[in-house]
């Protein structure tokens, strides 16, 4: 069970794939995601404990430099969210939706772990900015009252950083757009 993850997303492909490698030998973390995302950018995702993340991350972010997007360290990540990265969650009963829409993959990934933290909540999908112009998004499905405060405390995370593009809420969404979710 991983319990920590971290994140640095680059401008840069090449420095990029050079700032994952650096990210690699700094501390005792694994690289769970190093690859490319639209328009061009590159994201390095990686898990391990807290201070190791933490020493791997600031390598990134220091050999990134000018190239840096956005980064993240999350202690305790939610279970939920790796599998949803990797559109693993399917879910039988969905109630209402909540949807977080960023401008950066690490705003988003941040945005949903505070998102499922603060409600009863599950994440029902998180799409990393690959192929919609590099703009990010999750929904997470729940009880209205849960997914309202869920998606507040998402959305506050992203829009903290100045990433927001926009946060909804859908009490009862039809059943053809819930199939089309799907």
């Amino acid at each position: 069970m991983i319990h920590a993850i971290g994140l640095v997303e680059f401008t840069s492909i090449a420095q990029g794939i050079e700032c994952a490698d650096i990210m690699a030998k700094t501390a005792d973390v694994n690289i769970l995601v190093a690859k490319t995302t639209c328009p061009g950018k590159y994201i390095v995702l990686i898990s391990g404990d807290v201070s190791a993340i933490q020493q791997s991350v600031n390598a990134g972010i220091e050999l990134g430099a000018d190239t840096v997007v956005d980064s993240f360290v999350i202690p305790n990540v939610h279970p939920s969210i790796l599998p949803a990265i990797s559109g693993a969650n399917s879910l039988k009963d969905i109630k209402a939706l909540g949807i977080i829409e960023t401008y950066s993959v690490a705003s988003l990934i941040e945005a949903a772990d505070s998102a499922v933290k603060a409600g009863d909540v599950e994440p029902l999908l998180l799409h990393l900015a690959f192929g919609i112009g590099g703009k990010s998004y999750t929904i997470v499905t729940g009880e209205v009252a849960s997914v309202k405060a869920a998606v507040e405390a998402g959305s506050t995370v992203a829009s903290d950083k100045g990433l927001l593009i926009r946060k909804v809420v859908i009490p009862r969404p039809s059943k053809q757009l819930i199939e089309s979710l799907r």
